[in-house]
């Protein structure tokens, strides 16, 4: 079943604004529960984790912004 524009971009907002922070939220709890590792490893971290969010929505993500 594909989604039309405005059912996308109704998801990727609800993605956006309530999945992004509590993934964060859950990211960092759990890399400070692991122990505090060294500054650049713990950005290497995040930076990985902040490409690995979006991969399973990029599909929804495509075309949010164009014009129907």
């Amino acid at each position: 079943m594909a989604l039309s524009p405005r059912q996308k971009r109704r998801w990727s907002l609800v993605i956006l604004l309530v999945g992004l922070p509590v993934y964060i939220v859950a990211a960092v709890t759990i890399l400070n529960l692991l122990g505090r590792p060294p500054v650049w490893i713990e950005l290497l971290v995040y930076a990985g984790l902040g490409v690995l969010w979006a991969l399973p929505f990029r599909a929804l993500f495509r075309g949010v912004g164009r014009g129907e």
